[in-house]
């Protein structure tokens, strides 16, 4: 899904995470919500998602929210402590 998303008019980027123990987050970025509604209804990410309720969760979450602000610190020191 992800390559497909990343050929989406308004596509920003993505993001994800996964513990161990399965729990996972992904966030993807759009430019408006028109982008996002667009994405929504991609008729592959559809069958994806129906899929994906049958087939791989038994629970999920969607949020949708606007980024107003996003900063950071990123030290390529080898042994920088965290």
């Amino acid at each position: 899904m992800e390559e497909l998303a990343r050929e989406q008019p308004g596509f920003l980027g993505v993001e994800s995470a996964r513990r161990g123990d399965g729990f996972g987050i992904t966030v993807s970025y759009w430019t408006d919500e028109a982008a996002i509604g667009a994405w929504k209804q991609n008729v592959e990410h559809v069958v994806a998602q129906k899929r994906g309720r049958r087939e791989w969760y038994s629970d999920y979450t969607v949020r949708v929210a606007r980024v107003e602000r996003s900063y950071g610190l990123t030290r390529r020191t080898p042994g920088w402590p965290l």
